[in-house]
């Protein structure tokens, strides 16, 4: 299961069920491109395929406008549980 958190344009942002196990983070995709980012403590990039520099850029900045959204959402779906030390 890949729940949808937003979409924005051409893109697609949304988590893995599995991704609860980890810190919250985004996966968003376009066409055949596809990238990895880390929302905390701030938004980095974690893995990149396929997309520009200056696309990704523009994605950072897209999540970033969103960023109370996305973890509201992650939080929906996750419930806000500390991850095992």
């Amino acid at each position: 299961m890949s729940p949808t958190l937003l979409r924005k344009g051409p893109y697609r942002i949304y988590m893995y069920s599995y991704d609860c196990l980890e810190p919250r983070h985004v996966h968003v995709d376009r066409e055949n491109k596809s990238a990895k980012f880390w929302l905390e403590p701030v938004i980095i990039l974690a893995d990149n395929y396929g997309y520009n520099r200056a696309e990704l850029r523009q994605i950072e900045r897209l999540l970033q406008e969103n960023i109370t959204l996305l973890q509201e959402r992650w939080d929906e779906f996750c419930g806000r549980h500390p991850l095992p030390a």
